[in-house]
């Protein structure tokens, strides 16, 4: 799906009551359309949880962006980078 209609939807479900996380592959775009809130990832095109076959990788994507959604602390809009180990 576009980055940017994928921001503008988590926008508008935020509107409606219902808290979102984007998983960004292009953090250009999350900056100008500024979602309420991103996790930006370094991964290639297509793979926002990075390779095929990589569980642990995939799950350490998954669990920083539930954590975005816990730390009452962040300002909408919220881009974080995320920091692969």
């Amino acid at each position: 799906m576009c980055n940017q209609a994928v921001c503008l939807v988590a926008a508008e479900l935020e509107r409606q009551g219902i808290a979102t996380v984007v998983i960004q592959l292009l953090r250009f775009v999350a900056e100008k359309v500024r979602p309420p809130r991103a996790l930006c990832v370094p991964f290639r095109h297509g793979y926002p949880l990075d390779s095929p076959n990589a569980p642990d990788r995939q799950h350490a994507v998954i669990e920083a962006a539930l954590r975005l959604l816990e730390d009452q602390t962040l300002e909408p809009p919220a881009m974080v980078d995320f920091r692969p180990s």
